[in-house]
């Protein structure tokens, strides 16, 4: 099983100034429609090549738009080594529809 965190948790955390550091996993286009703050971006075809630019030391989480990709990125970072990785369900959408409705859905 994927670890994982709502949007409403990871949003709680932020509050707090305790999340974990936000990598996104969508395209450059995506992020051009709708984002939030992120410490990272790294397309998922992108991430074998440059998963070394990220601190496997840091908690992460991962966000795309529906919350598949960062699933598997979040499988892949787990895969090297990282411990504290964390997909954020349903992505970028779920943010716009429990967080911020300002956002625009694509």
């Amino acid at each position: 099983m994927i670890p994982s965190i709502t949007v409403s948790e990871f949003h709680e955390l932020q509050q707090a100034g305790t999340a974990p550091k936000l990598l996104d996993v969508r395209e450059p286009h995506e992020l051009e429609v709708a984002q939030i703050p992120h410490d990272a971006h790294i397309p998922l075809g992108e991430l074998p090549a440059r998963f070394d630019e990220l601190d496997p030391n840091e908690p992460w989480a991962v966000m795309c738009k529906g919350g598949v990709r960062s699933a598997q990125a979040t499988q892949f970072l787990l895969g090297q080594g990282f411990s504290q990785v964390q997909n954020l369900e349903g992505g970028i959408l779920a943010w716009a529809d429990q967080i911020d409705p300002s956002l625009e859905k694509y």
